[in-house]
């Protein structure tokens, strides 16, 4: 049976395909750049990184199956990445406070043979307004940091989300319907445990 390479440095991925019974053999984050192209659409943007992940762990890791996966929280058009600071995370749910943005989940798995495989999941999430000590005991914590969007959906969070219409697990970090389709589709099966 051949191996799958989980191509990102999330734990949440990890617990994520745990919960689905996937255990992947090997975790071998690509060091990709990740900055969004001119006028790049946010659903293009999660598209683009994901397939880039999996095929810069790919080129060294042939005979494998390789998962890469990218998230991109947007408000219209715009990709709102990582926050760098608590200045730019309260900036970003300022941003989507009291508003509906999506989450673009981009995923592609590449099977031993070489055949790709990518999709693009659109989850939407409408957030409660959001008052100052909102704010303010959110951003007390280090949940935001290395977050989309500056937000933990499993976290803390939880409590600005009025509705979600779309995949759960994909907010989190990846859609567990898609991957396991992905993957099975492939020919991947996961060891019996």
């Amino acid at each position: 049976m051949s191996k799958l390479i989980l191509a990102s440095a999330s734990p949440r991925r990890l617990e994520l395909l745990a919960q689905i019974g996937i255990v992947p053999d090997q975790v071998v984050p690509a060091d990709i750049d990740e900055t969004p192209m001119r006028d790049e659409s946010p659903r293009r943007l999660a598209l683009r990184l994901a397939e880039e992940k999996a095929r810069f762990v790919a080129k060294s890791n042939g005979g494998a199956f390789v998962l890469a996966a990218d998230t991109v929280v947007a408000c219209g058009r715009r990709a709102l990445g990582k926050a760098e600071d608590v200045a730019e995370a309260r900036k970003f749910l300022e941003l989507l406070s009291g508003r509906r943005h999506r989450v673009y989940g981009g995923m592609c798995v590449i099977a031993p043979d070489g055949t790709e495989r990518s999709r693009v999941i659109e989850t939407q999430v409408k957030f409660r307004t959001l008052g100052s000590d909102d704010l303010k005991r959110y951003l007390s914590h280090d949940e935001w940091q290395g977050k989309a969007g500056a937000y933990a959906i499993q976290g803390f969070a939880a409590t600005f989300v009025k509705a979600i219409s779309g995949s759960y697990s994909n907010v989190v970090g990846l859609s567990l319907c898609e991957v396991d389709g992905l993957l099975r589709g492939l020919g991947y099966h996961p060891k019996e445990v």
